[in-house]
């Protein structure tokens, strides 16, 4: 397959190129050169800049895109334009926070949230699901049935530059007394950025259309099944503490940013469904997961290894707290258990 990934350098596109090399694909990526310019020396790398200069993707013919980058519609709409006639299929990563609510369980026919001025082009926590959304409807507008709008949920594994989920790899391999969030029930989901791109490279190839919720496992997993196999996969001394919910908050313990993966309902119930999204369409479509065992232990290598994913967000610091903050926190939670 002759293959255009719009991005290509930045973890789930480093992800999509390596699986299409693997599969013996013919890639071409688009970059503005900025990220990681040092990759794939042999794939032909065409420069350019979405919003403005779509030059060297002009007179050219590929057999699907797979569009990592776009972010507004307003840029969706120019490469999709562009290569309408160019490619017979075009992959759009969507994301999972698309939706208005997300109520437990919710599926591809949740509504999804709306814009006042969907004009906005700032990117915020506030803007991003919706302006995911609009994108969705350009690629939508502009291919109909050969468009495939793919609603990733938290994406995991190697280059991931959010430490989201390898902070608890991390932080559970160096052992000793671990802080983590009640309540230790509450569902995760996430999904190996290889995995996902397997499962979008196959889809390209059979030119499959419409929009799915791409997250895993394709099973039910809570946060205190995830950290327990963390545990055991690192095979290291680590205790977990599991505080009250109340306490953190109290404390100022931000969910999703300080401890990763943890939603806090108490502060934030219309959230308590984000991670429960339905996936069983995905599945049937052919997406897999690798055991969690092999994701664990391939994205703590790669932490290991001292390997930087070659970017620095713009939306704050990585996912996690500090060590000293963390003990300072176990004090205060001991304190307040024996009191």
């Amino acid at each position: 397959m002759k293959l255009l990934v719009l991005g290509g350098t930045l973890f789930l596109g480093r992800h999509v190129v390596e699986a299409a090399l693997h599969r013996g694909d013919e890639v071409t990526i688009f970059t503005r050169g900025r990220t990681n310019p040092e990759l794939f020396p042999k794939v032909e790398r065409l420069l350019g800049d979405r919003d403005g200069d779509l030059t060297a993707l002009e007179g050219r013919e590929w057999d699907a895109v797979v569009d990592t980058s776009g972010f507004a519609p307003r840029v969706v709409r120019a490469s999709a334009e562009l290569l309408r006639g160019a490619v017979e299929q075009y992959t759009f990563v969507s994301s999972g926070s698309v939706y208005a609510e997300t109520p437990p369980g919710h599926d591809e026919r949740t509504p999804v949230g709306t814009l006042d001025d969907p004009t906005v082009e700032e990117v915020t926590f506030a803007t991003y699901g919706p302006l995911k959304a609009l994108c969705e409807q350009v690629v939508a507008d502009v291919f109909g049935g050969r468009g495939l709008s793919v609603r990733a949920g938290l994406i995991v594994g190697p280059y991931d530059p959010t430490n989201r989920f390898t902070y608890w790899l991390t932080r559970i391999a160096d052992g000793g007394k671990v802080l983590a969030p009640e309540p230790r029930d509450q569902p995760v989901q996430f999904v190996h950025g290889r995995d996902l791109a397997d499962w979008m490279l196959a889809m390209a190839e059979e030119r499959g259309g419409g929009v799915f919720n791409a997250t895993g496992p394709d099973r039910p997993l809570t946060l205190g099944s995830l950290l327990e196999q963390i545990r055991a996969a690192t095979d290291g001394d680590a205790e977990l503490v599991w505080a009250d919910e109340r306490f953190l908050l109290d404390e100022g313990v931000e969910p999703w940013g300080d401890l990763p993966l943890w939603l806090a309902p108490l502060a934030e119930p219309e959230s308590a469904g984000f991670l429960t999204a339905d996936v069983s369409r995905a599945v049937a479509a052919g997406l897999a997961f690798r055991p969690l065992v092999e994701t664990i232990r391939e994205t703590l290598d790669w932490a290991r290894s001292g390997a930087d994913p070659g970017v620095t967000l713009t939306d704050g610091p990585p996912a996690g707290i500090s060590r000293e903050r963390e003990a300072e926190l176990l004090a205060a939670w001991r304190r307040q258990a024996a009191a």
